[in-house]
């Protein structure tokens, strides 16, 4: 297959993925609008993101501020309805960018974030939703609260901080099945009233949704390997 054609793909990978992300949820006795996609652009050319865009999809994952801003800001008004999702690491000197520019941060995990993140709400007026994102197998290479601690971390988000928990988000690690560890992240959402779960990406999706993901985060499945 010529470059140019593996580029074109992606917006029928695209459309391809929905269908198994539908035939997963059928699996799981739920029903095909009670989970939606974030389609993980970080680190693609346009020429691979457009196409989806094309195909009717608005909701994409970026790592970092100043990429996504790059990217997204000379054409954000293109796109009707596109909503924006920081999914990868923030640094507190970058929390005024990214509430400015983000829809939905899912990665606060350290109260210095999440202070930066109210500071910059309060000094702004703009609210994005925002997501605590836990360590759920407690890997020192990983970011994340860890498991033990997200009832207290969250609780000062809330009481502390201001900041409406709206959702949890998880990377599982690599060994192993995830199932646990998606039901581990569901159990910490439901004893703590978070009715949104960022669970499962390429791999595992399918597992994810079995435990109750509300959003999958898939990039190579759709945009092919970076």
């Amino acid at each position: 297959m010529s470059s140019m054609e593996t580029l074109n793909d992606s917006g029928a990978a695209y459309l391809r993925l929905v269908q198994q992300m539908h035939k997963g949820l059928a699996a799981a006795g739920r029903s095909a609008d009670s989970a939606f996609l974030t389609a993980v652009s970080k680190t693609q050319p346009w020429e691979v993101v457009e196409p989806v865009l094309r195909a009717g999809h608005r909701r994409f994952g970026e790592n970092r501020v100043q990429e996504a801003r790059e990217r997204w800001e000379p054409v954000r008004d293109d796109w009707a309805g596109l909503e924006l999702r920081l999914i990868g690491p923030l640094q507190s000197n970058k929390a005024g960018e990214a509430v400015a520019f983000f829809d939905v941060i899912e990665t606060v995990d350290r109260d210095k974030i999440a202070r930066a993140l109210a500071d910059e709400i309060q000094r702004q007026g703009r609210r994005p939703v925002t997501y605590v994102q836990v360590n759920i197998g407690e890997e020192e290479q990983k970011a994340g609260i860890l498991p033990a601690e997200a009832d207290g971390f969250i609780r000062e988000c809330r009481d502390v901080f201001g900041l409406e928990v709206e959702g949890l988000m998880c990377i599982p690690p690599v060994e192993g099945p995830r199932g646990p560890y998606f039901g581990l992240l569901r159990k910490i959402a439901e004893r703590n009233g978070v009715g949104h779960l960022s669970m499962g990406m390429s791999d595992d999706f399918e597992a994810a949704l079995a435990f109750g993901a509300n959003e999958i985060r898939v990039g190579t499945a759709i945009f092919g390997v970076r």
